[in-house]
């Protein structure tokens, strides 16, 4: 594959990853199709799985940890009367069961079992690792070995379609949620089994899946064309209060300097999205610079753009 000429590229593209690709292998394509320099994605989405998968490139990198830890939607298709060794459609299936006749309102009920903050136990086929080692390399090598249970959140499960052995659902969850370890413990609850079948992430934070664009459709434009989709770095930032400096404020802040800001910003303590008033040739557009930690009298930098950053974005 011919090298591509990178330069430094700073946002963040909404990918709608297609199955039977990994993360990584869909992170550098679309690299190659921005010529980006520098580029990571904000979590693993299984090559089984598709749908929104927010990548960074440049200053954004500094940020995707937010992503990482941000609420996702899933759309989930879970079938009914199966398990198998990987708890999804991938793995050799280990049993099949008789799948009860389900009412409308006993499946909503057992759904029910499994929102708010419950223990998991995570598939034995994860990217999870246990001295080093990612617990699918141990599974695939025949490795004996018991996993804990998990605190996660599961905000909410709507059924969406039933026909009686196959059954679509929505599901809200936070952080470290494993669709396929809830597909699975839902065919324990109802005696039958379950596997996870298919998988589409169709939120991340504040994204979704319909202001993704494909990766052949990516990959069909020029690097200028597709650079034109970035989203700034400051979208990675949303959920964070802003906070807006002066000329002299900025200088200060961007040189690790400890502001007490006067007049005291009405903000909760905590992280802030970080601006200086003003942008280049005299617009009003103000200009994004990090983030500070706000302790409600003395702002502290924390992560910030460097020179290069604040001039290239």
């Amino acid at each position: 594959m011919p090298r591509f000429e990178a330069s430094p590229v700073h946002g963040v593209l909404l990918l709608d990853k297609p199955r039977g690709l990994s993360s990584q292998h869909a992170l550098q394509r679309a690299r190659r199709a921005l010529c980006a320099a520098k580029a990571g994605h904000t979590g693993t989405l299984d090559p089984l799985a598709d749908g929104l998968l927010p990548l960074c490139f440049g200053a954004a990198t500094k940020y995707a940890q937010l992503q990482l830890d941000a609420d996702k939607a899933y759309r989930a298709l879970v079938r009914l009367g199966e398990t198998t060794a990987t708890d999804d459609g991938e793995g050799e299936v280990l049993q099949r069961l008789p799948v009860p006749v389900l009412g409308d309102a006993e499946l909503s009920s057992v759904l029910q079992r499994f929102v708010g903050r419950i223990a998991q136990v995570p598939p034995r086929y994860s990217a999870l690792k246990r001295d080093g080692q990612p617990l699918y390399a141990r599974a695939r090598a025949g490795e004996m070995f018991e996993l804990g249970a998990r605190s996660v959140r599961i905000d909410a499960i709507e059924p969406i379609a039933f026909d009686g052995t196959q059954l679509v659902l929505d599901v809200r969850c936070g952080k470290g949620t494993y669709i396929r370890a809830l597909a699975r413990d839902l065919g324990q609850a109802l005696g039958c089994g379950a596997h996870l079948a298919a998988l589409r992430r169709t939120a991340s934070g504040g994204f979704g899946v319909e202001q993704a664009i494909t990766l052949d459709a990516l990959c069909a434009l020029d690097a200028d064309a597709a650079r034109e989709l970035l989203l700034p770095v400051e979208r990675l930032l949303d959920a964070l209060p802003a906070v807006l400096l002066d000329e002299a404020q900025a200088a200060g802040f961007l040189q690790g300097r400890r502001l007490r800001l006067q007049p005291a910003p009405q903000l909760p303590p905590g992280p802030l999205r970080v601006h200086r008033a003003g942008g280049c040739g005299g617009t009003t557009t103000s200009v994004f610079l990090g983030v500070g930690d706000w302790d409600g009298i003395v702002l502290a930098p924390q992560r910030l753009l460097s020179d290069e950053e604040l001039r290239t974005q």
